[in-house]
This record gives C-alpha cells, sequence and structure tokens, in this order.
C-alpha cells in the first residue's frame, strides 16, 4: 500500500477540529501576558551566577504557567500552551542563505529562569549590532514569537580564543562582555533563539533555555546541551576531532589523538549559525508539542545535571535527537524518575553513549564538559568516584554500566554521510503506537532511518520484557556497524518497556532522524513521512501523558520472535 492511500493524511484538520470541541468545555482560560520587551539592559559584565550548593529545586518568582489541561488526542493539553501560541508570530526569526561578515556569539549559562542574570559576549565586524529574543513555537505556522529586542549596540571583534595545552580546550572566556541581561517574568518557559543582527546584514544566533524551577507541566522536553557542545570545533577543538599533533602521549586513529578531552561552552557554536542541530534535532518536536497544546516545559541536560529532582514533578521526560552525552547526575536522576513511574522517551538513538563530567569555568558554574574517552588519560581514574571516570562510552571501564539496562537496547551503528535514508518498518502493526495510521506488519515509511541507529542486543543487559514495535534493515552497503550482520544488513529497532516495579515506560525510537520527520512537508511533497510520524508521536505522548505508562499499556515481549536472533 502506498503511503499516500493510507488513512492519516487529512489528520491535522480532524485533531484540530477535536481541540476546538473541547476548549468549549474550558471553564478556565489563563491569559498569557503579551509584553513585548522583558529583560533589563545594561552595559558590561555581570556577576557570574554561583554554582549550585545543593541538589534541590530552587523557587523563583515566575510567569504564571499554569492552566486548565485536559487529555486530548496527541497527550494531554494546557490552556496556557494553546493561549500562548495564539498570540502574534514572526518568521523573522529565520537566517536565510548565508550571511555577509561575521557575527557570533555566546551566553554564560545554557538555561535561566526569571530573575537571573544573563551575559552575552559577541564578536563582529559590524559596527554596530543588536539582539532579538524568539521564543521557539507554533504561533500560528510562524514558528516563534518575538519577546524583546536589544538597543543598538557597539560592534567589535574579540580577541582569539586560546588554546589550554594537553587537553586542547578552546575558551573565549578572553572575551569583553557584550550586554547583560536581566530575565524577567515576561519570559514565558521555552526554548529560545537569540538572534544577533549587525548593522552590516550579519546574522547568527545563540541558544538559550528558559525554564521555570516550579513548574508540574506534564512533559518536560530537555534540550542536549552536552552532546551539542561536544560536537562543537569552534577554534579547531572537539571531542571528535582536533588540530595538530597527538596529545597526552597517546597515539592511534580513533578516537583522534589530537582531540579536545574538555571543551568550554564560553564559545560560540560553529555550525548551524550558531544554534548548531537544534533546528534539525530538537526544534520540529518543540513545533509539534507547541502546535497541539500540549502540556509542556522545558529544561537542558544541565538543568538536570544540577536539578535532578525536578523530573518528579513531570509524567514524562522527552530526550531529544542524538543525546548521545550524559552526566551521572543526569542519568542517575532519570532512573530514579523511572523508578517512580515518570516515563522516559529517547526520541533519538545513540542515547547515553558518551560519558561526561561538569566543572566550572572563570565565567561561571557548568561551563567546561570533560570527557577524555579514555579513562587511563582521566586524572580521576583510581583517585575519584568510578561514576565520574570517562572512558570511551558508559560501558567502559571503570564505570561499567552499558545504557542498554535503561534505552532498552545499543547503539548499533549509523547510516554513512551523504547514503539515502532507509525506511522504517512496522514489526507490531496492532501496538497502541500505530493506532490510526493504517499501517500493517512489514508496511514501510521511506526516509525515517538516517544518522545513527540502535537496535536490540540479547547478550546485553537488557528488560526482559522489551516489546519491538519496527524493525528496519538498514543496507551495510550504506552503513557502519560493528554490532552485528545479518545478510548484508544491520538493523534499526523502535522498543517499547515498562518497568515492572513503578509501570514507568520507556521508548526508544530506533534512528537520530525520528524528530527531523516531524517537520510538515512542502504542498504537495508526498509521500511525506510527517503524515506517519506525526500520528505515531502523537500516540507516544497520549499514553506518556496518562502516568505510568504501564498502568494503562503494559509492554508485552516479544524480542524473542525477532530473527535472526538479536538482529
Amino acid at each position: 500500500m502506498s503511503l499516500e492511500s493510507r488513512p492519516g493524511v487529512q489528520r491535522r484538520f480532524r485533531r484540530r477540529r477535536r481541540r476546538v470541541l473541547s476548549l468549549l468545555g474550558a471553564l478556565l482560560v489563563v491569559l498569557v501576558a503579551a509584553g513585548a520587551t522583558g529583560w533589563a539592559l545594561s552595559s558590561g559584565g555581570g556577576t557570574p551566577r554561583r554554582a549550585p550548593t545543593h541538589r534541590t529545586v530552587r523557587t523563583a518568582s515566575s510567569t504564571d504557567t499554569t492552566g486548565r489541561t485536559f487529555l486530548g488526542p496527541d497527550g494531554v493539553e494546557s490552556t496556557a500552551i494553546i493561549d500562548q501560541n495564539k498570540l502574534p508570530g514572526t518568521t523573522s526569526w529565520k537566517i536565510n542563505g548565508t550571511p555577509p561578515g561575521t557575527i557570533a556569539g555566546f551566553a554564560d549559562t545554557t538555561y535561566a529562569a526569571v530573575g537571573d542574570t544573563v551575559t552575552l559576549y559577541v564578536t563582529t565586524d559590524a559596527s554596530t549590532f543588536q539582539v532579538v529574543a524568539y521564543r521557539m513555537g507554533y504561533y500560528g505556522g510562524d514558528g516563534a514569537r518575538q519577546v524583546w529586542e536589544s538597543a543598538s549596540l557597539p560592534g567589535q571583534v574579540q580577541p582569539a580564543c586560546p588554546v589550554t595545552p594537553g587537553i586542547n580546550m578552546v575558551s573565549c572566556d578572553n572575551w569583553t562582555p557584550s550586554l547583560t541581561m536581566k530575565v524577567t517574568s515576561q519570559f514565558f518557559p521555552g526554548d529560545y533563539l537569540l538572534k544577533l543582527v549587525g548593522n552590516g546584514g550579519q546574522e547568527s544566533y545563540v541558544l538559550l533555555t528558559i525554564w521555570d524551577p516550579d513548574s508540574h507541566a506534564t512533559y518536560l522536553i530537555m534540550a542536549r546541551s552536552l552532546t551539542e557542545q561536544g560536537w562543537n570545533s569552534y577554534g579547531g577543538y572537539s571531542f571528535y576531532q582536533g588540530e595538530g599533533p597527538c596529545t597526552l602521549g597517546q597515539t592511534g586513529s580513533y578516537p583522534p589523538c589530537n582531540r579536545a578531552r574538555v571543551v568550554s561552552f564560553d564559545r560560540p557554536y560553529n555550525t548551524g549559525n550558531g544554534a548548531t542541530d537544534f533546528l534539525g534535532g530538537e526544534y520540529p518536536l518543540v513545533y509539534f508539542a507547541e502546535e497541539h497544546g500540549l502540556d509542556v516545559t522545558y529544561c537542558t541536560d544541565i538543568t538536570v545535571n544540577d536539578y535532578p529532582d525536578i523530573l518528579l514533578n513531570h509524567k514524562a521526560v522527552l530526550s531529544l535527537g542524538h543525546d548521545e552525552t550524559w552526566t551521572t547526575p543526569e542519568r542517575q536522576g532519570v532512573q530514579t524518575a523511572l523508578s517512580k513511574g515518570v516515563n522516559v522517551a529517547f526520541f533519538g538513538a545513540a542515547a547515553i553513549v558518551r560519558h561526561a563530567r561538569l566543572q566550572a569555568s572563570s565565567l561561571g558554574p557548568d561551563r567546561e564538559e570533560v570527557d577524555y574517552r579514555d579513562s587511563s588519560e582521566d586524572p580521576l581514574n583510581g583517585k575519584g568516584d568510578p561514576l565520574d571516570v570517562t572512558g570511551n562510552t558508559w560501558s567502559s571501564p571503570p564505570t561499567n554500566w552499558p545504557s542498554s539496562s535503561l534505552v532498552g537496547e545499543i547503539y548499533s551503528g549509523y547510516l554513512d554521510p551523504g547514503a539515502p535514508n532507509a525506511a522504517f518498518v512496522v514489526y507490531q502493526a496492532n501496538a497502541w503506537i500505530f493506532k490510526g495510521t493504517g499501517l500493517s506488519d512489514g508496511s514501510s515509511i521511506p526516509g525515517v532511518i538516517a544518522s545513527d541507529i540502535d537496535h536490540i542486543a540479547p547478550s546485553q543487559p537488557m528488560p526482559s520484557n522489551i516489546e519491538v514495535l519496527g524493525h528496519s534493515p538498514v543496507s551495510l552497503s550504506d552503513a557502519y556497524t560493528n554490532q552485528g550482520e545479518w545478510d548484508g544488513h544491520t538493523y534499526s529497532d523502535m522498543t517499547y518497556y515498562t518497568d515492572p516495579s513503578s509501570d514507568g515506560g520507556v521508548f526508544d525510537s530506533g534512528t537520530v532522524n525520528w524528530i527531523n520527520t516531524l517537520t510538515p512537508c512542502a504542498a504537495g511533497e508526498s509521500p511525506c513521512p510527517a503524515t506517519y510520524t506525526d500520528q505515531i508521536t502523537g500516540n507516544l505522548l497520549w499514553l506518556f501523558g496518562q502516568g505510568p505508562a504501564g498502568r494503562v499499556v503494559p509492554s508485552v515481549a516479544n524480542w524473542q520472535s525477532v530473527t535472526p536472533a538479536g538482529s
């Protein structure tokens, strides 16, 4: 059956009609302030935030983000999010083409709450520039809302960022602060793009998440700051590449011996016009959630590292695309949350592969990310907690803690860059997650499987009640794996299991590309993966928004029927 002939093409229209009917019964509507200003601006440097001294949730006054919630067709909806997205949107947040000149910057924190101070550091060849803050969402399809803009500020070309010998850390902590901003209650929690705009047409982004420490929203969307910074090669070095000779006496081809052992958040991102992979690996899910009025709030993985107890305030934690690098407090926090019945969705493959820890820089806490990727090089090896020692993966000694025990699968390889995307193949069409799609066993959705992939591995620690939902062959003529080969193929699996004690559910899409496929297709584009991945994602959030998923739909083990075994 072709994609275009299957049910679901008119789903968006049916969904909106149902929402209108649901809202007719609303007794309370929370009006969201629509003020255009929200950050107090001052020149010069600001006082760095102090590192948290405890692991409890701090309190802060903030805009009231609560509203009436109700179960809709795609999950738990909130009148606060629905009303937020009724506010005027704009497409001016977009950067089209390649802007002239240079402008780049970074903030002194990855996340902030109302009352916090944020300092921006900007380098540009523009004589003047300004900063415009956009909250990313749906907003009638425009995709963002402008909430603030700065006055015109003098531009300057900042000095070169030094490299710390031995560990190859690039840090721009020698830059002069460009502006300091006070986050006020006008900033509704969410993921923000701060657009830097030079008077000569220069444009780039700075990422910032505004969080609400007191939120009890149903869904917590967790940005992947650690992974993004680990891949950031601004200044020539990341955890995956470097320049010049080997360092620390190491030789060998992989991981590259001249890589960074510590990376700094005190520098711009060198891809995505400063937004790195946010617009592909995160934003389509943000757009989806806000379009459907879902009861969402936002944080970063570093927020969870600092305050893991916040996870217990939500019913589902949403890990985004390519969320490969985690810290020990973050992982322990998620495992504790699952043991208490909080559901966890891994929308991207290769989650919890790399192992990092955080330390302060001169600009503030959590500004340096440590991952030696070789425990013998790590100064903590043999001297500290084994859970803080950074080997190549979480499975490496001395940590010895495979991520498959939580995720349910193992990282199994990747499609070659430039290779065509593979199709997602349905394994168990009568499962709850395929409701309303019209798909049957063996049905395929083209273009879904790309980049990194996961599959089940019975030889590794994994829950015994794993339910395989999708089992998609990937030709090794287009992919790499060192985790098994079956008739010239490896596989990408979509899986689900429920914790036998807490009933918390865990989902893994099996591909880094899932969130990308939620992007609405152009008019007339066919086949359109979003027609089906939207429905499947809505089914997932519908279940995970109701509390411990196992109380509604417990997983039923079927992994033994997947043949060849382990494929």
